[in-house]
């Protein structure tokens, strides 16, 4: 090989490591029922705030993303199992979680709220909701919570895989209350034709030991590069206005938080 061929095998070497760097794929789990986080639009393609932000922090990292959709109960065991390698879907990050899986930061903070027929007052949910029907999504905070707090004060919990299903019963007086985050309650149920004469009532539910410090980013136990480098990205998109670009296609205020 004379050095011109030899210069030139070592060129095309290097645009294949290259290429084959810009190539790697990190399989994001997320939802497809949680507007206006994450949702299907009707040509069926994923969109919503959780969507724009994984892409926004895949192009941060120089990464392709592959969205993986799924239930949420599913997330953490297909984490575990290695069919994805992160999940990006408004989990929030608590001890429990903990347990299971690691967390980058929190990308949003929101908290939640009660969903009830308009003119309904709660100043206690243990006292003000006994007895009645409140809808929660299985494996999410706030089905924790009801569990450990509304269900053994007496409050009849019924557990849905996807929150729009609890919206659609709380429609059709299956339920009395949903409790779910305020934005996605309020965004795809109350502001609604569906929503009509229902209003967000009651305290704010956000006890740090159920709802943690946010939503974050899931990753495997032990997982630390893929969470160092979510977490570079996340600071990155939040100082070079990616961030408020997206947020300000879903959102008037900052859903970041304190």
């Amino acid at each position: 090989m004379n050095k011109i061929e030899l210069l030139g095998a070592l060129a095309l070497s290097a645009f294949s490591i290259l290429a084959h760097a810009e190539e790697e794929t990190l399989r994001i789990g997320i939802e497809s029922a949680y507007p206006p986080f994450s949702y299907k639009t009707p040509e069926g393609n994923i969109s919503g705030f959780d969507y724009d932000i994984g892409n926004a922090l895949c192009e941060e990292m120089k990464v392709k993303c592959q969205w993986v959709i799924q239930e949420f109960d599913g997330m953490i065991p297909s984490l575990k199992v290695r069919k994805i390698d992160a999940v990006l879907s408004s989990m929030s990050i608590t001890e429990d979680r903990m347990k299971s899986v690691d967390f980058t930061k929190k990308y949003y903070h929101t908290p939640g709220k009660f969903a009830m027929k308009a003119g309904n007052a709660i100043n206690d949910p243990m006292v003000d909701l006994k007895g009645k029907k409140v809808g929660v999504q299985r494996a999410s905070t706030y089905d924790r919570y009801a569990t450990e707090q509304l269900e053994k004060a007496g409050v009849i919990v019924v557990r849905y895989s996807g929150q729009n299903e609890a919206f659609l019963d709380l429609a059709s007086g299956r339920l009395d209350a949903t409790l779910a985050d305020i934005v996605n309650t309020d965004e795809s149920f109350i502001k609604t034709p569906a929503g009509k004469g229902f209003a967000l009532t009651g305290p704010d539910i956000n006890d740090p030991k159920y709802f943690g410090r946010g939503a974050g980013i899931a990753v495997r136990k032990g997982d630390s590069a893929n969470a160092a480098r979510f977490n570079v990205a996340i600071d990155a998109i939040r100082a070079n206005g990616k961030y408020q670009q997206v947020q300000a296609k879903y959102f008037t205020f900052d859903i970041y938080g304190q």
